[in-house]
């Protein structure tokens, strides 16, 4: 047991700071191993328990957690295919949607990654043009020069929250743009994202219950509604609420979906850019020879960026529901169980990913990882996040060649966003 535990505190730095993490999953008994508790992912702890499934259980049934029972479907090769199996394995909201936790009845909030095709295919493609590469590559400019503009206001000299001044600030800048929202007002947007997707039982959540998160994106759909109208009346334009606006499947949308497709596009747009950007200066700072590689050799940026994301994992798990009997590797799924996949695992499986605990700048195959989902639900918005990230990096390093980070991150209290709420730094004067 031991040779485990000690490659697992030597590949993972960050969890090895916090005293011995990997002892409590090597010697509980298997069957009481459940990772859906988001103090792992808090706490940064998560990384034994689901080394030690892979190798000894990687369809694992936990029988009891404050969620209920479901598969832990931990390795790459079983995660793609339930993946790209989406008939027998069922994202539907009215089965119990895409996450472990599920939505109360009655407050349940469908939107297309909530859906099963056709339905999902026909709302996607109301919005996916506004990330086909011709509208990304008019996007650039916008995106560089506001880039540019955060990063020469930054102080020098003095410790800062990257999060809110850089991470938080660019993607909600990027969002307002998205929805032609006022500008003036995008901060409104930054908070709706963290209503939406938040743990209600964490101290620093915005709401504290369902039925306050609710209300809260109740008065989101209400706002967006009024904007909403006014692209109708409008000729069709290039933006979120023009385009579902226009869209036959999506401009009679009911309440509860309208909202649920509001807070899809704004927490798609949001929490994963966000969250990588705080994670990739993070990882960067644990790994100081790939951040020198870096500096020497700035045109290992895109591929970096794949790790990054790949590294991050800022989607931790997605669920599904198993629409009739099925098999996994010899294990039967029977018709109504929950199945998750966990990426936060198989982004860090040996048998995929070369040496995956390593944060490796220069892979031979970046783009070889689970972040963005795979099939029919693959993220619409991954080309905008990998665009976000690259002119980010390229506009860093020649301004601010070292970031200082000066503290550990306050991370967030979920078993679904890989979060980070701030992350104290300092730029040398």
């Amino acid at each position: 047991m031991n040779a485990p535990v000690n490659a697992q505190a030597a590949a993972c730095p960050v969890a090895a700071t916090r005293g011995d993490p990997a002892a409590n999953a090597w010697t509980i008994p298997l069957e009481q191993i459940d990772v859906s508790d988001p103090q792992l992912y808090q706490d940064d702890t998560w990384y034994p328990y689901f080394e030690r499934l892979r190798r000894e259980d990687p369809i694992h049934r936990c029988a009891d957690s404050r969620y209920g029972p479901y598969w832990a479907i931990t390795r790459y090769k079983d995660i793609m295919h339930v993946e790209v199996n989406h008939g027998t394995y069922s994202s539907a909201s009215e089965l119990g949607g895409i996450q472990i936790e599920e939505q109360p009845k009655g407050m349940e909030r469908p939107s297309f990654i909530r859906m099963d095709p056709p339905k999902h295919d026909d709302q996607r493609k109301v919005v996916s043009p506004i990330v086909a590469p011709g509208n990304l590559a008019n996007m650039e400019p916008l995106i560089r020069e506001r880039t540019q503009r955060v990063l020469d206001e930054l102080p020098r000299g003095e410790v800062f929250d990257w999060v809110d001044r850089v991470s938080i600030e660019l993607t909600t800048m990027m969002l307002a743009t998205l929805f032609d929202f006022p500008f003036e007002e995008r901060r409104k947007l930054t908070y709706w994202s963290d209503v939406a997707i938040c743990n209600v039982n964490a101290p620093d959540a915005p709401v504290h219950s369902e039925q306050e998160r609710f209300a809260e994106l109740k008065v989101m759909a209400d706002v967006m509604a009024g904007l909403f109208a006014e692209r109708q009346k409008g000729p069709r334009k290039f933006d979120l609420l023009s385009m579902l606006a226009h869209g036959t499947a999506t401009r009679e949308m009911p309440l509860r979906e309208w909202m649920g497709t509001l807070g899809l596009l704004i927490v798609g747009g949001n929490d994963t850019t966000r969250n990588s950007m705080s994670g990739g200066l993070w990882a960067l700072h644990h790994h100081p020879d790939e951040y020198r590689k870096l500096r020497e050799n700035p045109a290992l940026i895109p591929g970096m960026v794949s790790e990054i994301i790949r590294y991050v994992t800022p989607v931790i798990h997605m669920r599904r529901t198993a629409t009739q009997d099925a098999e996994i590797d010899g294990r039967l799924i029977r018709q109504g169980d929950k199945v998750v996949m966990w990426y936060v695992s198989g982004n860090r499986d040996p048998e995929a990913i070369e040496e995956p605990d390593r944060f490796i700048i220069d892979r031979a195959r970046p783009r070889q990882h689970l972040s963005f989902g795979f099939g029919v639900h693959r993220c619409v918005g991954n080309r905008l996040a990998e665009l976000q990230l690259r002119i980010l990096w390229e506009e860093l390093l020649p301004r601010y060649p070292v970031i200082e980070v000066m503290g550990e991150p306050q991370r967030v209290y979920s078993n679904f966003i890989h979060g980070i709420r701030s992350l104290p730094v300092r730029i040398p004067a």
